[in-house]
């Protein structure tokens, strides 16, 4: 009896390592995040709205650094010790609580409160959603599996604060950014209808004490070579965020020729673009060869980028920088999917998360400092950044070790 023809549509769908389980999480993906950028971008404008000062609004985005590094271990202890998909409902939930807070009391303490439940979705939520991927697909197809999450991660920031914005429009700031998280709470709960139909059941785990996902025990078994994967990212993310808040100084305040908001505002749009034009075959070369390569690519961009930036004194040289920008992306998702790859199989969710926390805890000082020198000269802070950068790529080209391709063992 022969085999029934694969059809197109199969094809692309196996290329880009899209199964059921998959395809469900990339939905929670985008239905939750779509909510999430959808009203929190506009957080800001509400809280001035209710009579909150600037610095509530530097309150809400310091809450927001350091409630992405802190959730990040506990949504990995929380995917490894009860499973991703129940996991991902009490994150979900979670959220929901958070926005049904905003809704129900306009005042500014009740929109800090709900912010400490939902403002970290995606830090919380990505050990969980990277473990049902993992689980789900073969070795060889993970890199694309990582990709695609990173990708369909760009569709609700594109279009939630455009959504958001429309909300306004029609019904004022206060009452517009209200409605704003009533769709957002609406969104999460679609999301979890599709997760609980689509992501199947987690498997049985055996009984086991928590001192296996205590952070002290798991660092104890963080390999050697994501030791140096680590401390070669936080040198290039010191090199990414020292200049961070002050890219957009630079465009529109300090250069000879100042750009728009507008200009700028394509600037972004030119760097999201190259970002996702370039994720999809860099994935599939990735899968089928060593990642180290990539990585190694991806940590030169973030180097090179403040040297561009250095020398971009008009709108046609920061077109460049942004390209440059984009193409720091290069091997972002082949980086995660390294990180699981070293990462103890009993433990990967818990792992990923304390990588993630001891990788933001420390780089959030980056930022202050970045402040530091920037008062000094803007000259200087770019050249430190890319001083960082330099370390960092050189000490991952030296250290930094690989995995080896599916089926060369």
């Amino acid at each position: 009896m022969t085999e029934p023809p694969v059809t197109r549509r199969a094809r692309i769908g196996t290329f880009l390592g899209l199964q059921r389980a998959t395809v469900g999480v990339l939905l929670v993906v985008v239905l939750v995040g779509s909510g999430e950028h959808l009203a929190e971008r506009f957080l800001p404008i509400y809280l001035l709205a209710l009579g909150g000062g600037t610095l509530l609004i530097g309150l809400l985005q310091a809450m927001d650094n350091l409630l992405s590094a802190l959730y990040s271990y506990p949504g990995g202890y929380l995917a490894d010790r009860i499973g991703p998909r129940r996991s991902l409902v009490v994150f979900n939930l979670v959220a929901m609580a958070g926005y049904a807070i905003v809704i129900a009391i306009p005042a500014w303490p009740a929109v800090l409160a709900g912010a400490v439940l939902f403002i970290s979705w995606s830090a919380i939520s990505a050990p969980a959603t990277l473990s049902v991927i993992y689980r789900m697909l073969p070795a060889g197809k993970r890199t694309m599996g990582v990709t695609m999450h990173s990708l369909v991660r760009r569709v609700p920031m594109a279009l939630g604060p455009v959504l958001g914005g429309v909300f306004i429009a029609v019904w004022g700031e206060r009452d517009g950014v209200r409605a704003a998280f009533g769709a957002a709470l609406v969104l999460a709960a679609v999301a979890l209808v599709f997760q609980q139909r689509m992501i199947p059941a987690d498997p049985p785990r055996e009984k086991a004490g928590s001192v296996r996902f205590h952070p002290g025990a798991l660092l104890r078994r963080m390999s050697p070579a994501m030791r140096n994967l680590l401390v070669s990212d936080i040198l290039i993310r010191f090199c990414e965020q020292i200049p961070y808040a002050f890219v957009v100084v630079w465009a529109m305040k300090t250069i000879e020729s100042p750009v728009t908001a507008v200009q700028f505002g394509l600037l972004t749009t030119i760097e999201m673009a190259t970002a996702v034009l370039i994720y999809v075959p860099v994935a599939a070369a990735a899968d089928r060869l060593t990642k180290k390569p990539f990585v190694l690519a991806t940590f030169g961009f973030f180097t090179v980028f403040p040297l561009v930036l250095l020398v971009s004194r008009s709108f046609g040289w920061l077109i460049v920088a942004f390209v440059v920008r984009g193409l720091k992306e290069f091997g972002e998702p082949t980086r995660k999917s390294l990180i699981m790859d070293l990462s103890p199989q009993d433990a990967r969710a818990a792992m990923f998360g304390l990588y993630y926390l001891i990788r933001d805890l420390v780089v959030s000082l980056a930022a202050l400092g970045g402040a530091f020198l920037w008062m000094i000269s803007p000259d200087v802070n770019l050249l430190a950044a890319f001083g960082f950068g330099v370390a960092g790529t050189i000490w991952f080209a030296v250290f930094g070790r690989d995995v080896s391709p599916p089926g060369s063992r």
